[in-house]
């Protein structure tokens, strides 16, 4: 049964902070009931199709009942005990599965509470692992422009420094070495101009330089770059000749969303340092992972501290783990392949928008579709777009000059129909501004 008591706005408004907004001058908020299949349901009575997934997290969509089954057997068995000295079954399977389905030579899991987390984890391995084996020169990053890794202080540090979100803490960040932004984009022909500039970084940098960090395939946050696989290949390449390790960033790839299990498949590489998190619960409970190596796991375990020098507090948490063996299942039990190549041919439907004036540039992945604005439209107006969308029974989320898709995979044929549709009436609409 729904609560039908009613949200309190006026107290949200003065003293809820909602991610990246105002205090003084908050962008609307809408109240959600509840939600289910792919639909938010507000307290107004609207109906919503969910093109976000709730920021890319809840690919089976809301309400399935063997996630929801999951979450009931387990708690009826315990909710929470730390991870430190103990361990459980759903911790077990879960990172049974990880190892199972990710490349081969990962076969350290390390259980965290978010994809920031996991970034996190994975740069303390990273450092602490040359650390271990008395190379102490090794103690910055090397990362593309356009990345996004994250909110927290070591992941916003390899976040591009220019134009991200995380700018102003330009002073406070450790100060790593950036590279060109992969420019031959997925599909092209691989401009071999790119290895060549990544190499000579590498030649300048890779002393200094402990691993190079990237979100395979597709830059998300930073602007839904989607790129070569050849450049991925050159930078496995590189890490292999120069001694730095690859960090893969697949906390927003993983699971299917760019049409492979995860993204490293479309280079056919296998990094050091796998993140993982987002869709890991199938959006039910925050959870994340970092998988390495046997290499880098014993040469820190052998090293001077002699145990990676993180845990936290709801490290393992068995409900989260739990739910993320079912969500496992339930994508593989299925033909995810199909369904990702279903709602591919479904996005296509965005290209449409291509005719547009404010239109820089269509495109779309897997079960990705974007829509990016060019500088003459300039950003979009969040709070304007977004009330055109509730009016027209869709919740789209824009950033920057990016308008994009990343629907729930449950959704039909109609549902996407609809949100590429209201995409497409915005922009012509002028509703962007």
């Amino acid at each position: 049964m729904i609560n039908k008591q009613t949200i309190d706005l006026d107290f949200d408004r003065q003293h809820i902070w909602h991610p990246y907004t105002s205090m003084t001058q908050p962008i609307p908020v809408y109240p959600v009931t509840h939600a289910s299949h792919n639909l938010i349901h507000l307290e107004t009575g609207e109906q919503l199709i969910d093109g976000m997934a709730s920021w890319w997290s809840a690919i089976h969509g809301y309400g399935h009942p063997v996630l929801k089954n999951a979450v009931i057997e387990q708690v009826d068995k315990m909710s929470h005990v730390m991870f430190g000295g103990i361990t459980h079954q759903p911790a077990v399977e879960l990172c049974k599965k990880l190892v199972a389905i990710t490349p081969s030579k990962l076969q350290k899991v390390f259980l965290a509470d978010s994809g920031s987390v996991s970034v996190e984890v994975a740069i303390k391995m990273a450092l602490q692992y040359w650390l271990s084996q008395g190379v102490t020169s090794k103690q910055k990053l090397m990362t593309p422009y356009k990345g996004y890794h994250g909110d927290t202080f070591a992941a916003m540090s390899v976040c591009d420094p220019i134009n991200s979100m995380h700018s102003l803490y330009q002073g406070f960040l450790p100060e790593h070495v950036f590279v060109p932004a992969p420019k031959t984009q997925f599909g092209q022909q691989f401009d071999k101009l790119e290895a060549h500039h990544l190499a000579q970084y590498f030649e300048e940098h890779h002393q200094h330089v402990a691993a190079f960090i990237i979100e395979p395939i597709v830059q998300n946050a930073g602007g839904m770059n989607f790129y070569h696989p050849e450049y991925l290949r050159t930078v496995r390449e590189l890490c292999d000749r120069y001694g730095v390790l690859l960090i893969c960033d697949e906390i927003a790839t993983g699971f299917g969303r760019t049409g492979k299990l995860f993204a490293v498949e479309h280079a056919d590489i296998e990094p050091d340092i796998l993140c993982i998190g987002k869709a890991l619960t199938g959006g039910m409970m925050t959870l994340s992972a970092t998988l390495t190596t046997d290499k880098i796991a014993i040469g820190i375990s052998e090293g001077e501290a002699g145990v990676l020098m993180h845990g936290p507090t709801f490290m393992g948490n068995p409900l989260a783990c739990a739910v993320a063996c079912a969500s496992i299942d339930l994508l593989l039990e299925q033909d995810w392949q199909q369904r990702i190549s279903q709602i591919y041919i479904q996005l296509q439907q965005l290209n449409k928008c291509s005719e547009l004036d404010a239109v820089a540039n269509v495109r779309t992945l897997g079960a990705i579709g974007v829509v990016e604005l060019n500088d003459a439209a300039g950003n979009v107006d969040v709070a304007k777009i977004q009330a055109y969308f509730v009016e027209q029974g869709v919740w789209i989320r824009p950033f920057g000059k990016l308008i994009y898709l990343m629907p729930p995979y449950i959704s039909d044929d109609t549902s996407i129909k609809k949100l590429c549709d209201t995409i497409y009436n915005a922009i012509k609409g002028k509703y962007y501004a």
